[in-house]
């Protein structure tokens, strides 16, 4: 994946046609610790690096989190230095690497991702990201952002940026449930990736839709009906982009 060293990966910009030349540049050990933080990435996930380099990234996960790793390089070098490394951290049984083309490969299983590409190569990437992950899935981009998909959580070190997002289910549409007070609450939401807005009604009265917050496949609701204080808290959790349970509090 990885062909230049470049100096200042920060401004580094490239022509659209250009979006396989991604330079590499080894990530700093204080910031791959920040990164895996940020994901909070544990024992139990499944950690995909696109364009993974020398493979330092998937490497300290599996060290230091018992993680299990796969990291997709298009340059055969890069891949044989991450496998030597990893079979010298003795972590080779917890990490793999494979020789592909990012756009091409299969990372469906992940429930985390890291990249350090260019902000041109992570909007190529955003629609897979979308719609092959998991919603719940961590996304967390070193230095570069996803255009106009909003960033979770953004984290500042030593002047370098990271970015944080959460794969969002696609909720936008009408959804029907009964309330603990017997009466039938409906929404119609729209939805731009983990922003959503829309409108409610309680029965056949439209109600005030205050609050609405998606991370991942749970979406939390805040409706207020006719009194001031009458304020209905729901929290709608999805699969497979079907309503699965209600919560009202």
């Amino acid at each position: 994946m990885f062909r230049d060293l470049v100096d200042d990966p920060e401004n580094y910009s490239v022509e659209p046609d250009l979006f396989l030349d991604v330079p590499f540049v080894p990530t700093d050990d204080a910031v791959i610790e920040a990164m895996l933080n940020l994901a909070n990435v544990g024992s139990d996930d499944v950690l995909y690096d696109l364009g993974s380099g020398d493979g330092r990234i998937l490497v300290a996960a599996a060290k230091n989190r018992d993680t299990r790793g796969i990291g997709i390089e298009m340059d055969p070098l890069r891949i044989a230095d991450a496998m030597e490394y990893a079979g010298h951290s003795r972590v080779e049984f917890l990490v793999d690497f494979i020789e592909e083309d990012i756009f091409d490969a299969d990372f469906s299983e992940a429930t985390v991702v890291t990249l350090y590409l260019l902000d041109s190569v992570n909007v190529r990437l955003r629609p897979r990201l979308l719609s092959e992950l998991r919603p719940g899935t961590r996304i967390v981009s070193h230095a570069f952002d996803m255009g106009d998909w909003k960033a979770d959580e953004r984290l500042e070190l030593g002047g370098v940026n990271l970015f944080k997002w959460i794969v969002p289910a696609q909720i936008a549409g009408t959804w029907e449930w009964e309330g603990l007070d017997g009466k039938l609450y409906r929404v119609e939401l729209a939805q731009k990736y983990q922003e959503i807005t829309g409108t409610a009604w309680q029965d056949d009265n439209a109600v005030h839709l205050e609050n609405a917050k998606l991370w991942g496949d749970c979406l939390e609701l805040e409706i207020r009906t006719d009194h001031a204080d009458s304020l209905k808290q729901f929290t709608l959790s999805f699969e497979n982009n079907e309503l699965h349970t209600i919560v009202e509090s």
